[in-house]
């Protein structure tokens, strides 16, 4: 298929076939176009997300090989369970979004730079006002140590970023959600770009095409997600299903 750089249109024209992506720089599908609730719906059911600095144009991405968590391929490592035993920590999902974001935002801002523009933040809030952004929010008393958020309008939970005040925080939350996916017929969780880190969770990698079968597959199977209510997860660790 021909690869070439899309500009976008209005909402109602839609995005161009992911395989038409660049290879260089890789998986730069298109640009412009806005941060809408229906151009994000339509963006994540496509398997294409989002990505770019203050400065830049809009860019949306499909790269070529893609990231993704399998719910019984976590991997939950002796460190992990010590730490969920030794923190004595809380996990509360939908209670403090827009804390969750931020920190996100402010974590990578203060390294190595951050892709959540003021844009992104405020478009991500108003996903999560109207039940398409979610968040998973770890606690140490009444203060928020870890969390990450996403996209989840299928069986599929579209990972955007994640962030930690105190150490193995983070891989908490991600442990918190899984388990939450298993126990309400999650499919598998979108990580968009492997890095190490990740890959110390058990996401593996695949390529395009394959990403997009698993995805359009997991778009036609019904899903309640009435399970994101705000509240506090009861068991984390354990999949049971929700009341």
């Amino acid at each position: 298929m021909t690869q070439y750089l899309h500009y976008l249109g209005s909402v109602a024209d839609g995005f161009p076939d992911p395989n038409t992506a660049l290879t260089q720089p890789d998986g730069l599908l298109a640009i412009g176009g806005c941060l809408s609730l229906a151009r994000l719906q339509q963006a994540y059911q496509q398997g294409i997300f989002p990505w770019y600095s203050e400065g830049e144009p809009l860019m949306w991405w499909s790269p070529s090989e893609r990231a993704i968590i399998e719910l019984d391929e976590f991997h939950v490592s002796r460190s992990l369970k010590k730490a969920a035993r030794r923190l004595n920590t809380r996990v509360t999902i939908n209670t403090c979004f827009t804390d969750v974001i931020h920190a996100c935002k402010m974590q990578r801002q203060d390294t190595e730079g951050t892709w959540i523009t003021d844009a992104m933040e405020q478009a991500y809030i108003h996903a999560h006002e109207n039940g398409l952004a979610h968040s998973v929010e770890v606690w140490q008393g009444d203060s928020l140590v870890g969390g990450l958020y996403g996209i989840m309008q299928s069986r599929v939970f579209c990972g955007e970023s994640m962030f930690f005040r105190v150490p193995e925080c983070s891989k908490l939350a991600m442990w918190a959600l899984v388990e939450l996916l298993k126990a309400n017929n999650g499919a598998f969780i979108d990580c968009q770009l492997m890095n190490p880190y990740l890959a110390q969770l058990g996401a593996k990698a695949l390529s395009r095409q394959q990403f997009l079968t698993k995805l359009k597959e997991s778009n036609h199977q019904s899903i309640d997600l009435s399970f994101w209510q705000a509240r506090q997860l009861e068991t984390p660790y354990d999949a049971t299903p929700s009341d």
